[in-house]
């Protein structure tokens, strides 16, 4: 990441809450560096989230983009339990890790770790998780901390490595199963025609192929 990005990335809040319309606040500040961004498209930063960014980038301050959201005060999520199926797709939806629980089993959130960036609540299926907002009437900058940006970022980039080496070792799994079956293909198929076994084996072959290619670019990054 290029110097201005990165001074821009350390402005924002770390919410990672996607608003902005980028995966999350890195790739936001480095549209803002590549001049694709505009600079008022941070809620959680609002007013004066927008005239850090002017400063770093010496641009026009603007009024925040309404399209992205209102600037308002903090929440923290909170889940109802008893509606809770235990689904786990907040789990997944959270880039902090802020929420505790398994599968078929209740759901909570650590507060102290929400961010607020309400990525939870569109993936709830039975709407049980909500906002409640804990900074009065502070909004923006005012309701947020550098320290807070700081814990939040490095709880995210916890987040990326761990789903990183999770997806990894399924991915290995799943090798290893395949080459088990390219192994001994006709003992794992139903099967026994020569030439529907080789095309099953040259699907199988490129699956592999693939999955090795994509584990060598994910360990040169």
């Amino acid at each position: 990441m290029a110097s201005l990005a990165r001074c821009i990335d350390a402005a924002l809040p770390q919410t990672q809450c996607t608003r902005c319309g980028y995966p999350d606040c890195r790739r936001y500040a480095q549209a803002i560096a590549d001049g694709s961004a505009a600079i008022n498209r941070c809620p959680p930063g609002g007013a004066e989230g927008i005239l850090r960014l002017a400063a770093l980038t010496r641009q026009p301050v603007r009024p925040l983009d309404d399209a992205c959201g209102a600037e308002g005060p903090r929440g923290v999520a909170v889940i109802d339990e008893a509606w809770c199926i235990g689904c786990t797709l907040c789990l997944a939806a959270c880039p902090v890790d802020a929420i505790l629980g398994a599968h078929k089993r209740m759901h909570t959130v650590v507060d102290a770790s929400c961010n607020g960036c309400e990525l939870c609540i569109p993936v709830c299926p039975v709407d049980c998780i909500s906002m409640t907002p804990v900074t009065g009437s502070a909004t923006g900058w005012q309701a947020w901390s550098p320290a807070q940006a700081a814990e939040s970022q490095r709880r995210y980039q916890q987040h990326l490595a761990r789903t990183a080496r999770s997806e990894q070792e399924n991915a290995q799994r799943l090798a290893i199963k395949a080459e088990a079956k390219l192994a001994d293909l006709p003992a794992h198929s139903r099967h026994t025609d020569p030439d529907v076994l080789d095309r099953k084996r040259a699907v199988i072959e490129a699956a592999l192929a693939r999955a090795r290619a994509k584990a060598a670019g994910a360990a040169s990054e």
